[in-house]
């Protein structure tokens, strides 16, 4: 149990590196499927087009969902972006900034697919063979054929076994012609995306170095901010807990004691300290109101000693905490609670 928690640990602490790790995985995993996937174009007209872009488009979008459904901040910014106002603003340039961060990693896994999908050309064959220019490419002697029965011909064109139209096109002239356009259109994708990937990572912090500094800053601060308050929170409820069982068991010791006419005995030293940590709060309702707080009015981001006396905003609503804290620890209880 103690090296799972010493991963967990490992892996939060360097979570940024995880997530690009996760995000490689993927990338690697999307090409290992399309590999594996058994394409099977339907030869039909109306169905070609539907099918071929189906398998270019499709599972981009999922793994892309995917991507942010496997990233532990999306939901840190949800509840930032979701929360009131309160006394601390909301900057729409953080909110950005970490969306942008989650949608790079997110998009790797899709552009392998996409590059992939496009470099081996079978899905373009398959959505396109019926747009095949048969004057430039077929033979113009053929005897003329409807508009309908051109396509059905030439929809067959990605299935060899039963394609009849050799005498109008030749199967592998168009099945060349078709993947050749596929290939240009696959390393077009990779070099647009590497290059869009060279802007945003390089060039978009020289041009607003202040204004990157102070997004990235904030967004690291609202994740730290975040991991701390669940951690302190952790530690209130095992504080919490233990003071309850220990005063549960007191009770019974304090009738047991009365029926056979024994002392009882002294609380144990930690359950004085978990006492300690309960900080004031020592009731279901108190907590509630807390958390409710955290919520609603979030503490200013400023940390002069003045502004302890108003902090947190959920005193001022008209209600004091049945156990107010000992006054040596005010200043630890506020900070907690920021």
């Amino acid at each position: 149990m103690d090296k799972f928690r010493m991963i967990f640990q490992f892996l939060q602490s360097n979570q940024e590196s995880f997530m690009n790790g996760i995000c490689g995985i993927m990338a690697l995993a999307s090409a290992q499927m399309y590999s594996a996937f058994d394409f099977n174009c339907p030869c039909l007209p109306r169905y070609n087009l539907a099918y071929g872009l189906g398998i270019l488009l499709v599972p981009p979008f999922i793994l892309f969902l995917l991507g942010f459904v496997l990233n532990n901040n999306i939901s840190m910014l949800a509840e930032e972006w979701r929360r009131p106002q309160g006394q601390r603003g909301k900057d729409q340039a953080v909110l950005r900034y970490m969306f942008c961060s989650m949608a790079q990693r997110a998009m790797i896994a899709p552009a392998v697919w996409v590059s992939v999908t496009l470099l081996d050309g079978k899905c373009i064959t398959c959505a396109f063979c019926t747009l095949v220019p048969v004057e430039t490419l077929g033979n113009t002697s053929h005897p003329g054929l409807s508009q309908g029965e051109m396509k059905r011909v030439l929809a067959r064109i990605p299935c060899k076994e039963i394609y009849n139209g050799q005498e109008l096109i030749a199967n592998e002239v168009a099945v060349r012609y078709l993947r050749c356009i596929s290939q240009a259109l696959g390393w077009c994708f990779v070099l647009l995306m590497t290059t869009l990937a060279f802007l945003v990572r390089s060039l978009r912090p020289c041009f607003t170095q202040a204004a990157f500094l102070k997004s990235r800053y904030w967004s690291h601060y609202i994740d730290i901010e975040r991991k701390l308050f669940d951690e302190t929170c952790a530690e209130h409820a095992r504080s919490f807990a233990k003071v309850c069982i220990q005063q549960f068991f007191e009770g019974m010791s304090t009738d047991l004691a009365a029926a056979r006419c024994h002392p009882p005995k002294k609380a144990p030293a930690d359950a004085v300290e978990a006492a300690e940590k309960l900080l004031g709060i020592t009731d279901q309702g108190t907590m509630n109101m807390a958390l409710k707080s955290w919520h609603r009015c979030k503490p200013p981001l400023h940390l002069h000693p003045p502004a302890l006396a108003s902090g947190n905003g959920w005193a001022g609503e008209g209600q004091t905490p049945a156990h107010p804290p000992v006054p040596r620890r005010e200043t630890a209880a506020y900070y907690s609670r920021v």
